[in-house]
């Protein structure tokens, strides 16, 4: 996995909640995992297409995901609803946006595809038996991950 692919979503991850949330993120150690597996209650799944393909899984404990829709909308929410689902997905858009704008000062022409939210634990994600990049990060409303999966086209 390069480098710049990482640092293209960790830097999108940062700027977006940053701008949208007003929090931090600090990254802790990546790992190397095989395929893909959402080990959160709350997961985005966005795809990647063009000179690189691939997946980008974004996984969330609820009480982190309530509280991010929380700061956005100012709502009280307790449950992950079709509302919270969709703010997510968007959030995951975003973020997914500008990083393969970021993707482009190194010659990478990408898109994404629409997110997917998936809730439950656990659910294993086929990545054609290939390792992918588990990006652990922390803010002040909790933790979550950013799983990347990318291979040049």
């Amino acid at each position: 996995m390069k480098a710049e692919y990482v640092n293209s979503f960790y830097g999108a991850t940062q700027d977006v909640f940053r701008l949208m949330l007003d929090l931090p993120v600090e990254k802790g150690d990546l790992k190397v995992i095989e395929g893909m597996v959402c080990s959160k209650e709350t997961n985005i799944l966005l795809g990647i297409t063009g000179d690189l393909k691939g997946s980008i899984l974004f996984g969330f404990k609820n009480h982190t995901a309530l509280e991010m829709v929380k700061i956005m909308s100012g709502m009280e929410l307790n449950e992950i609803d079709n509302f919270v689902s969709s703010a997510l997905g968007e959030v995951a858009n975003i973020i997914g946006g500008n990083a393969v704008t970021n993707l482009t000062s190194y010659d990478y022409i990408c898109d994404i595809t629409p997110p997917q939210v998936i809730v439950g634990e656990y659910k294993s994600m086929s990545a054609a038996n290939k390792k992918s990049l588990l990006i652990p990060l922390k803010t002040d409303i909790g933790e979550f991950d950013v799983n990347i999966f990318l291979v040049e086209k």
